[in-house]
């Protein structure tokens, strides 16, 4: 099973709560974890919204 690296996700972002640095705008949470992990414990499955960024030139 490859591991999603929500950082090169679309949907990913850094929030401004200590407590919870890292959000997901496909799902709508932040979290401790990073997204992904959070979307596989709860759900026993992989994250199916992530889309890669695309990089602006």
């Amino acid at each position: 099973m490859k591991r999603i690296n929500c950082r090169k996700c679309e949907y990913y972002y850094v929030t401004w709560e200590a407590s919870k640095p890292h959000g997901c705008k496909a799902y709508g949470f932040k979290s401790v974890q990073i997204p992904s992990m959070v979307v596989l414990n709860s759900s026993g499955a992989e994250c199916s919204l992530f889309k890669e960024k695309q990089v602006r030139k």
